[in-house]
C-alpha cells in the first residue's frame, strides 16, 4: 500500500474512531436519548453485547470446513476473545416489556453546496445493510421480542452531509423501501427534539 493511501487510511481511521467525528455522533445520539426518554421506563445501552458471540461456534459444511485455514485450537481461543459477531452502536429497551429496539448511527460526509459530488463516495452507510441479511434479521427480531412484521428490530439513525445528499437520500429510501421509520436523517439544522419526536412517534408503540 502506497504512502499516499496509508496516511488517507490513518486520516480515515481517526475520525471514524471514539475520539473522531463518528464517535462524537455516537456520544450526541446517546445524550440525546437519555436526556428526553423517561429512565423509569427505558434503559439506554451503549454497545451492547447481546450479539458478541454470534458466530464464533459456527459449524461449518464439512466440505467448507477442509478447504479452509483451520488454526489449532489455543489459536482460535486466542482469536475469539473479542468475540466474532457484531455489536450494535445502541440500544433502547422498556424495562417494563423487555421489548429492545437496536440502533445504529452512521455519520458520514456528502454531496452538499460547495462540494463536488465525490464528496459522497464515503460507503460508511454500506455497512449498515449487513443488518437485512436474512441470519441478523432473524437472531435481531427473536432478541428484540418485537413481534409485528410492520417494523424492523433496528434503528439507524444517519447524521452528518449524507443527510442532505441528494444521491444517498434516494439510495437509502430505496433500501428501506416501505420500512422508512425504521430510519431518521438527523440534518444539521434538527436539534434533540426531532430526534426523540421520531422515536415517540413511529417506534415508540412497538416496545410497549
Amino acid at each position: 500500500m502506497a504512502s499516499k493511501d496509508l496516511r488517507k487510511r490513518g486520516n480515515f481511521q481517526r475520525e471514524s474512531g471514539p475520539k473522531g467525528k463518528a464517535g462524537k455522533a455516537e456520544k450526541k445520539l446517546i445524550d440525546a436519548l437519555r436526556k428526553n426518554l423517561d429512565n423509569r421506563i427505558y434503559e439506554i445501552n451503549e454497545h451492547p453485547s447481546d450479539f458478541r458471540h454470534l458466530y464464533e461456534n459456527l459449524v461449518l459444511p464439512e466440505k467448507d470446513s477442509s478447504e479452509i485455514f483451520n488454526p489449532s485450537e489455543k489459536a482460535m481461543e486466542t482469536a475469539r476473545k473479542r468475540g466474532w459477531g457484531v455489536a450494535p452502536d445502541f440500544s433502547i429497551k422498556n424495562k417494563k416489556t423487555g421489548k429492545i429496539l437496536f440502533g445504529e448511527i452512521k455519520r458520514q460526509d456528502g454531496w452538499v453546496e460547495g462540494k463536488k459530488s465525490s464528496a459522497g463516495r464515503g460507503n460508511v452507510h454500506e455497512r449498515m445493510c449487513k443488518l437485512f441479511t436474512p441470519g441478523l434479521m432473524k437472531v435481531y427480531k427473536k432478541k428484540s421480542k418485537i413481534k409485528s412484521n410492520d417494523i424492523l428490530p433496528f434503528w439507524v439513525v444517519f447524521e452528518g452531509d449524507i443527510t442532505r445528499d441528494p444521491k444517498r437520500n434516494r439510495e437509502i429510501a430505496f433500501w428501506f423501501d416501505k420500512f422508512d421509520k425504521n430510519y431518521f436523517m438527523w440534518r444539521p439544522q434538527m436539534s434533540d427534539k426531532e430526534l426523540v419526536e421520531h422515536f415517540n412517534k413511529y417506534l415508540k408503540k412497538y416496545l410497549d
